[in-house]
This record gives C-alpha cells, structure tokens and sequence, in this order.
C-alpha cells in the first residue's frame, strides 16, 4: 500500500480537518460503515501511519495480512485504524511479538473474521433486511436492524473468542513440552460427501446451498458435541481432529450414521489417520493429514478407513481389539475368572494393502461398531 502523500490539508498531528469521501460512494453504505466502525473516515494511509507512529512499509504489512485491499491516497482510515496499528508495533516494540508473528496474527484474525462477516451478511443480514412492506427498499431497513443489532453481535463475538481462547490455552499448557505445542499427535479425519460433482450440475443454487449447509452444520454440532475440534470445512468435505483416536473414531461413525438415516443427504465418505500433526494459524499440515486425505479418496460408500498407526492406538486404549479371535479368548478368559468381559467400542477389518498416490503402500482398516453381542456391526 505504497502511497505518496502530499498532507497539504492536514493539520499538525496529521489528521485531516473534514472526512473526505468519493462523490461516487452511496450515502447509506458511507453511514452503514461509520456505523460499524464507530468513527468517520479521517486519514489516508499515510496520514494513519504517522499517526500510529509506524513506518508505511509496516502499515501496509499489517494491512494486507488483515486482508485489506489497497486504497492508494484515499481519506477512508479512521481512529480505529489508528489505534490498530499502535496496538500490534506496540507488541512488537514490547518484545511480546516478533514483527513476523505480529503479521501471523493480522493474517489469521483478518482471514477468521472475514468469513465470519462475509457469512452473516450473506446468509444472517439479508433475511432480516427483506422489506416489510410493499414500497420499501431494503436500504431503508437495513441500517437500524444494523444499529439494534451490532453491540449484541460485538459482545456475543467476544464472548465465544475468550471460549476458543481458553479451550485452546488449556491444550497447549497440558502439552507435554515446547514442542508438541506445535507438532503435536492427533487423529485427522475428512469427510466427504460421495458424488457432490455431480448434485451441483443437477440440484438448483439454492437447494445446493441448503445441502451444503446443512451438513456443514450436522458436522459441525457432532464434533464439537463430542470433543472434537472442525479446523474447515469445503463445502462437500470437513476436516476435524481429536486428541485422541476414540474421540475422533465416535465422530466419523455418528456422521456416517447420522448422514445416512437423512433421505436428502448424499453418502458418506471417511478416512482417519493418527501421527504427528503440525499446526499453524488453526489450520493441520504434514503427513498423516496427506494420508488421512487420501484415505477418505478410497473408502467405501458411507464406511470409515483408517490407517495402521490410528488402528494401533484403538487397540492399545482398549477401544478395539487386535482381532476377533483376541476379542473372544479375552471373552472366554473373563468368563472363566468370573470376570466381564472387554468392553470394545470398535472393530477393525485389515484391507487390502494398497499404493497410495506420494505415500507408498498403505494398509488400511475398515472401521465398524461392535453390536451389543461383541460382533461387528
């Protein structure tokens, strides 16, 4: 955002003396903004990085990780603007945040909450803004709904972040040293909804977008339900983790069961894997995300495969036995000793070893319930 500004109408702290706006931008959107962003524009970029006390070159880091879009010499930065800039070089100046980790958090606060606006504006706002009465345009609406709305949503916002935060912050002080804070091993699992190509050419926008939706949600409730952790979601797949295998193999059975009692749902397609996970900006990178990826590529319509590292820790927690000639001799042995049995969550089937595309050979295993009896379900 390299800007060359001349400052001939501006005065001694930099500020300009009247908010200058384009003769083209639309009234309501001008007084919709300074609504929402509590202040009236007063800076161009310049101005607001002299202001702030950081160089242009800084700012223009800082906004573009924000993910705000160039605007040349045009007067549209306010206090808020300001006060932003102060806030993360005063981090960085504190020692708190080197310069490259105050741009992550720009990075990923931007990319986070544009979504969450772009949403609440596509799906929440433009229901609330449709015209009550013949004759009214939906901008004459729009901004008191905004008004009424906007410290609920603020606070609401706030209130869910400090959750995240502190569900986060009890992961990582429980981690075992510095650097399972950032490598760390997880289960990994997507899940993928079989024939989405093709429902798009066939379904209409609308129903598409309800589809989507709606597994988006289903998924979304079941993982967090269940202890779980949604890192994203693509539309015709999500992508969750857990801390630990039995956790993450209760969600993909739940989601394919749960996908297939409703007639309207496409089937379900899952893959698993258990290893090292690296995490950056709540996002999962590495090897077993590429395996468990690719797993979900191959498995069966509305069946779950896991690799041979996640079927390991299920038999070593107790989840699923080794085989079900091991699940019966510790039956028969419990019986014997007056003892009950094993209480096995899950079964695992070997499949056929297969090469998986950049992974080499693989052997996955085909994830079921076991039945009240102690069988596969």
């Amino acid at each position: 955002m390299t800007v060359d500004d001349t400052g001939s109408d501006e005065g001694a702290d930099g500020r300009v003396d009247q908010p200058a706006t384009d003769p083209g931008d639309d009234p309501l959107a001008l007084r919709l903004e300074q609504l929402i962003l509590g202040a009236e524009r007063r800076y161009t970029p310049f101005q607001a990085a002299r202001s702030a006390g950081v160089s242009m070159e800084l700012a223009s880091r800082f906004w573009r990780a924000m993910g705000f879009a160039d605007i040349g010499q045009a007067r549209a930065l306010t206090e808020a603007d300001v006060l932003a800039l102060r806030r993360l070089a005063g981090l960085v100046e504190a020692g708190l945040l080197s310069e490259a980790m105050a741009v992550q958090v720009a990075r990923s606060t931007g990319q986070t909450t544009a979504r969450l606006a772009e949403w609440q504006i596509d799906s929440f706002l433009e229901g609330l803004t449709e015209p009550p009465e013949p004759g009214m345009t939906r901008t004459e609406v729009t901004y008191p709904i905004v008004e009424l709305l906007l410290p609920e949503l603020e606070e609401f916002l706030v209130y869910v972040w400090r959750r995240q935060l502190a569900a986060s912050a009890g992961r990582v002080v429980q981690a075992a040293d510095d650097e399972e804070m950032v490598d760390r091993r997880l289960a990994v699992c997507f899940a993928d909804l079989v024939g989405f190509t093709r429902l798009t050419r066939r379904m209409e926008e609308e129903e598409l977008g309800e589809l989507v939706e709606a597994f988006e949600t289903t998924a979304a409730d079941l993982v967090a339900a269940r202890g779980g952790r949604l890192i994203k979601t693509l539309g015709d797949e999500v992508l969750y983790a857990a801390d630990d295998a039995g956790t993450a193999a209760e969600i993909a059975l739940l989601l394919v069961e749960t996908m297939s009692d409703d007639a309207t749902m496409p089937e379900l397609r899952v893959g698993m894997a258990f290893g090292t996970v690296t995490t950056r900006m709540g996002d999962v990178f590495g090897t077993t995300v590429n395996l468990a990826s690719r797993l979900t590529s191959i498995a069966p319509r509305d069946a779950v495969l896991v690799d041979s590292a996640f079927a390991e820790e299920l038999i070593r927690t107790g989840d699923a036995p080794a085989s079900e000639a091991e699940a019966a001799e510790a039956a028969a042995a419990a019986e014997k000793e007056g003892e009950e049995p094993p209480a096995y969550r899950f079964a695992l089937q070997p499949m056929w070893q297969r090469p998986v595309r950049g992974l080499g050979v693989v052997e996955p295993w085909l994830l079921t319930r076991r039945d009240a009896d102690g069988g596969r379900e």
